[in-house]
Parts: structure tokens; sequence; C-alpha cells
């Protein structure tokens, strides 16, 4: 089925369709992946910590779990077992260790737990080993903090949290930091602002993988109103 989509909304009859199918428990955006999809499904690994940011994290997982023909989802921690954060929210998680020689992908998420965690030598070198083995590196808020402290972004455009954009930037001196965009891509690594944000993000990632039809329609889906524009940030850096 292939949607029509006028200014980033879908057409009122293809509304209708896309009502009947979630109605049936099925996902308009599924239904081309499921008649064009031919392999396994690749996973996503996020990586949690504690006070781990919990939209960096699921507002992600919503976008991508919807996909299950594309995308099996992952969580790691460094040692694994359970981790919480301050809204008590607790993920059993697999160690770090145990991810796949190549994943598809890492995602890491900000939160005020990256405050401990860059100075955790032990994770950073882990982010660096499995994040540089990864197709793809997603970071949302300050996770872009931990990235940047394995250098893998040096020399590389990123961006951050806004509100904590200062002190990101004092965590990698030696990236180039663009203190206006909503989410930056460089090669294979995706870098987004603050909280929301991974979600604008996460879209923008399948946008690029599978067209802007097919990410609008996710968004539709979950009833966001996804900000397209990855250059501009209406939070403004301190």
């Amino acid at each position: 089925m292939k949607a029509i989509v006028k200014s980033g909304i879908l057409l009122p009859q293809l509304r209708m369709v896309a009502l009947s199918i979630f109605a049936s428990g099925g996902s308009f955006a599924q239904e081309k992946i499921t008649e064009d999809s031919k392999s396994n499904p690749m996973e996503i690994a996020f990586l949690l910590f504690d006070n781990y940011e919990t939209l960096d994290v699921f507002g992600p997982v919503e976008i991508f779990g919807r996909l299950t023909d594309l995308y099996t989802l992952k969580f790691y921690s460094l040692d694994g077992g359970i981790i919480e954060n301050k809204h008590g929210v607790s993920v059993l998680t697999e160690k770090l260790e145990t991810v796949s020689a190549n994943p598809y992908l890492l995602l890491i998420p900000g939160g005020m737990g990256t405050r401990k965690e860059v100075d955790n030598p032990s994770l950073i070198g882990q982010i660096k080993e499995k994040a540089g083995a990864s197709s793809y590196v997603l970071t949302v808020c300050t996770g872009s903090a931990l990235l940047a402290r394995s250098g893998l972004l040096d020399g590389r455009q990123a961006t951050t949290n806004k509100r904590a954009f200062s002190w990101v930037e004092s965590m990698g001196p030696n990236v180039n930091w663009d203190k206006k965009a909503r989410w930056k891509v460089d090669d294979k690594y995706y870098t987004s602002s603050g909280v929301s944000a991974g979600m604008d993000m996460a879209l923008g990632f399948l946008a690029d993988r599978h067209g802007i039809e097919f990410a609008r329609n996710v968004a539709f889906e979950i009833e966001y109103n996804w900000i397209e524009d990855k250059d501009n940030d209406s939070f403004i850096a301190e």
C-alpha cells in the first residue's frame, strides 16, 4: 500500500484506510514493510544506566517498536540486571558486552545519570567498542556527552540538549557542536537535542532509510506532531 501525503498529512480517504488497519491491530507503516521486507529484523540496542531520561528511551522505543518486521529491540547496561531512573521506571537489561559483534543501531539516551557515567571508564570503553562496530549510532539529549567522551565524535558535527549545552561541550572539546540544530547527522552518527527531540531524530532516521512518507505515516500512527526541520531547534543553547 502506498500512502499519499499532502503537506505532511494523510489525505482523508487514506486516513480511513489507516484507521481500519489500526482497528484490526495492524500498523499502517508496517503494512508496506511487511510486503517489502525480505530479511530478519535488525537489532536496536538501547544502552541504559541509572537515572536515564525516560522519554529519551521510550519515545524512540514507541517509534521503532512499531516496525517489528524491520527491528527488534533489546536493552543493555554495563553489568546487566535491573536499571532504574528517577521516575521509578525499571528495566531488565542484558550485559553490554553481550551485544552482537556488529549491531545495527546503538541508541544512547541522556538524563542526569550521564553526569556520573562520563567518568566511568568501563562504560566509556564499551561505548567506544560497540558504537564503533555499529552500523548506526543515535544519541538523545546528554547521551552525546557519553559518545563524545569515547572520542568517536571528534572532528564531527553534533548537537545536544540546549539547556545543558555548555556542560556537554566541555565533555568533547574536539567535537564541532551545533548550537542551533534539533538533530544532527554526520555519517553514521545521529545526535539530538533534549528529550522529545529524540523522537524527531528517530523519525528522521526512518525517513533517511525508508523515505519521508514512511516516517510521516509512523508519526501519524502515534498522533505525534513531528518536527521535521532538523536544523532549527526552538530551544536556545546556554
